[in-house]
């Protein structure tokens, strides 16, 4: 679907929609919608996939504070490859919300389906990354290699399992079905078969180097783009870089959280910056310029006479990258004028007979100062 519904319209909820809402309106719609229901109806089945994908992201509170933050953008980052290539399978959520309501995964059978098995062919496991990076690196964007250890296809059997490429057996616990049935007085439980775990097959020649599975755990280079902008909690999604798939399916994921690291001069609200430079008090009194660190190197400020200590100055867009868009953030410096710690007999008689040439009519805050707590110093 290139031009995607929003997921609350395609569940039909609000946006302040409590967590049992969604899940309802999922199970209410996803009865009507499946395919077992609407056999050779193959809008129904994009229906089917569409009320899968927004369940998939409304039910977990991680991915929903994205997708109400960014919308769509949020599952089509940098490795992302966008599409929903990345979304639990349809099935396999059906099978989350309905499975304990029917004796334990018998819910096929009430479209006439009865004990359906899982393919030999399970997806692979999700998986996380913290990254941590600079303040430069977050506002200009980086390239990073990750070294991650997951599992890959076995080259050796091709991802089979089998020495053969196709030895396989049926399951002599279940008898292929996946599914294994207990009796107890009147009542009837399903549930998925420890031995094939769900299959209906076992490899009767496994691989010597995945032991059937398939796949082997190994270390992977991982180049992964990061777009500049980012923040502390951003996620980013490399779509297949997680696990490979059992005998041969589909990777699950690879998510990468990211750190910033505190910054020696900066701190950072949102798209600005934010800095303190200290002045000498010459400068403050005089006049003149200060040269002020940004990301992007040095740059100068005029400091005009008679600045005042905490006096905030703002450079226009040398503060961070915005997320995906082409504006920039402030940087705002405040400075700090500096009073010397150590004079000599000769500049202490030079400050104290300028002090008594300017009086205390040019010192404009000290005077408001007094006038407002001369009551307290008259009790």
């Amino acid at each position: 679907m290139p031009d995607k519904r929003d997921y609350y319209e395609v569940l039909g909820v609000s946006k302040s929609a409590s967590a049992d809402e969604i899940k309802k309106a999922y199970r209410k719609l996803a009865m009507q919608w499946h395919p077992d229901k609407n056999q050779g109806d193959k809008a129904a089945e994009e229906k089917f996939k569409e009320l899968g994908e927004a369940y998939d992201i409304l039910s977990n509170p991680d991915k929903r504070a994205a997708y109400d933050r960014y919308g769509h953008q949020a599952f089509n980052g940098p490795g992302g490859g966008g599409g929903g290539g990345g979304f639990h399978d349809p099935m396999d959520l059906f099978r989350e919300v309905f499975g304990g309501a029917f004796g334990g995964g018998g819910f096929e059978d009430m479209f006439g389906g009865g004990g359906r098995r899982k393919s030999g062919k399970q997806r692979g496991s999700d998986l996380r990354y913290d990254l941590e990076l600079t303040l430069e690196e977050a506002a200009k964007g980086v390239e990073k290699e990750l070294v991650i250890e997951r599992y890959v296809a076995c080259e050796k059997c091709n991802s089979s399992g089998s020495k053969s490429g196709s030895g396989t057996k049926k399951c002599h616990t279940c008898g292929g079905r996946g599914v294994v049935t207990r009796s107890a007085g009147i009542f009837v439980q399903q549930s998925e078969c420890p031995t094939c775990h769900g299959t209906g097959e076992l490899i009767s020649d496994p691989c010597d180097a995945c032991r059937g599975e398939g796949r082997v755990q190994k270390d992977t280079n991982i180049k992964l783009r990061i777009p500049g902008g980012v923040d502390s909690g951003t996620r980013l999604r490399s779509t297949g870089n997680g696990d490979a798939g059992l005998r041969g399916g589909p990777s699950g994921d690879l998510y990468v959280f990211l750190v910033i690291k505190r910054h020696d001069f900066f701190e950072r609200e949102g798209d600005d910056l934010f800095c303190e430079v200290p002045i000498s008090f010459a400068t403050a009194a005089l006049g003149g310029e200060s040269k002020v660190p940004t990301l992007d190197g040095q740059a100068s400020i005029k400091i005009p006479a008679g600045t005042q200590g905490g006096t905030v100055f703002r450079l226009k867009d040398k503060g961070m990258a915005s997320l995906n868009s082409t504006r920039k953030g402030d940087l705002h410096v405040t400075v700090q004028v500096e009073v010397p710690t150590k004079l000599n007999s000769e500049q202490q008689d030079k400050l104290k007979a300028f002090a008594e040439s300017i009086g205390e009519k040019n010192s404009p805050m000290q005077e408001g100062f007094f006038t407002k707590a001369k009551k307290f110093f008259d009790i």
